[in-house]
């Protein structure tokens, strides 16, 4: 079986990490038979733009192709404009940079299947493309296209709607998505919940240099792009309130964005200079590194279609903090193996912060229930099982 990937979220020279869940689940379908080729779709970055940022020079300076881990990987350019500018028509702009590439690699990978993430701009553009290879198309959402992208104006709520219509399957990666998907678009015959997985292989036993750098202290930690739903500044505000209590406490932040100057300026604000590290984006195996030596992960986001975040903390048996009722609810249960504190609120952060420091051995059996939950039922194994089924139920279908 063969099959095409189409994914502007793919790691590239630009960025380690972005899109890693992409490629990890390309890995497991080669894996387990397949044979994968993935497009990712790059911003076009010409002179003189790629001078007028560093991410622009990165953009810029990423090769036309790859071999990742095995994987070959194709970074076509199209035409983006910044803050979401005429983000309707994104995914015919994406369509023109990648149609002559997808051509000539036809020729000697006729692929069976076209798998597209996220519906606008990667899936309008599959769903162009495939007029003319006309093979089963499946579109995954992550979560923009129904949080963020049907917002922007009625022409990309349209666009998105003829993705759902036109693909053969789409894939919600929770429960929750896909409620708000039968409500915003329809199309419920065509959806399906598959959640996103982990690689027990990413367990990390924690290096030393990590632990003896952090000795003594008690370690709460976020990895997340640095935007506001994150829940960044509504943990800042917690550790301010139990710091003084917990006089040993550590908060270490890990990514990057929007958010990074706000959030740095409200840490002196709380004068938390000395409970606070934010790390900026690291290497995915560093991560996994600071997974280990965690004693609490927290990351009290809302709007959140799932966060694969969440269950790699789990992995490492740390006890997690979310936000009720978000996708991640599809797989803890509060107060079992995770704990659950209300959206955009302090008081209820600091009450689920406060039960896990103050209650050690409690949290170490939160911990290691959800470890257990996540390695029996949220591998990347079983996630590109159930891909491959759909596939080969939809190539039959199409024979």
């Amino acid at each position: 079986m063969k099959v095409l990937v189409i994914s502007h979220m793919y790691p590239s020279t630009s960025s380690q990490v972005l899109g890693l869940f992409v490629h990890q689940q390309v890995k497991e379908l080669q894996n387990q038979g397949c044979a994968v080729k993935v497009i990712c779709p790059t911003q076009w970055a010409p002179f003189p733009i790629k001078y007028l940022s560093k991410e622009w020079k990165g953009y810029s300076d990423i090769p036309a192709r790859q071999n990742r881990e095995g994987i070959d990987v194709y970074y076509p350019r199209y035409l983006v404009f910044p803050k979401a500018f005429l983000f309707s028509s994104s995914g015919k702009r994406m369509y023109k940079g990648i149609r002559e590439l997808v051509g000539t690699l036809y020729k000697d990978f006729q692929f069976d299947v076209i798998h597209a993430h996220v519906a606008l701009p990667d899936g309008f553009a599959a769903m162009m493309l495939n007029k003319r290879y006309n093979k089963p198309l499946v579109v995954t959402v992550h979560g923009a296209d129904l949080y963020a992208s049907i917002y922007i104006n009625a022409s990309c709520r349209k666009a998105i709607a003829k993705v759902f219509e036109e693909a053969d399957k789409v894939v919600l990666v929770s429960a929750k998505l896909k409620e708000i998907a039968e409500a915003s678009i329809g199309f419920t015959e065509k959806l399906i919940v598959i959640s996103n997985g982990i690689d027990p292989q990413d367990i990390s036993l924690g290096e030393s240099t990590l632990a003896s750098k952090y000795v003594g202290h008690r370690v709460i930690l976020s990895v997340s792009s640095l935007i506001k739903r994150k829940g960044i500044g509504v943990n800042l505000r917690a550790i301010s309130r139990l710091r003084s209590k917990y006089p040993n406490l550590k908060y270490l932040v890990i990514g990057d964005g929007p958010e990074s100057s706000l959030l740095r300026q409200l840490t002196r604000d709380l004068d938390l200079d000395c409970q606070v590290e934010i790390l900026g984006e690291l290497p995915h195996k560093l991560v996994m590194d600071y997974m280990a030596l965690a004693d609490i992960f927290s990351l009290p986001s809302w709007n959140e279609s799932f966060g694969m975040v969440y269950i790699e903390a789990a992995m490492h048996a740390k006890p997690v903090i979310a936000c009720e009722g978000e996708g991640i609810s599809d797989i803890f249960e509060n107060n079992k193996t995770a704990i659950f504190v209300k959206p955009k609120n302090v008081e209820s952060l600091v009450e689920g912060m406060d039960f896990l420091l103050g209650n050690p051995e409690k949290a170490r059996e939160l911990g290691e229930r959800a470890k257990k939950l996540v390695l029996e039922n949220y591998t990347w194994e079983k996630n590109a099982r159930k891909y491959i089924e759909i596939y080969r139920e939809l190539i039959a279908s199409h024979g």
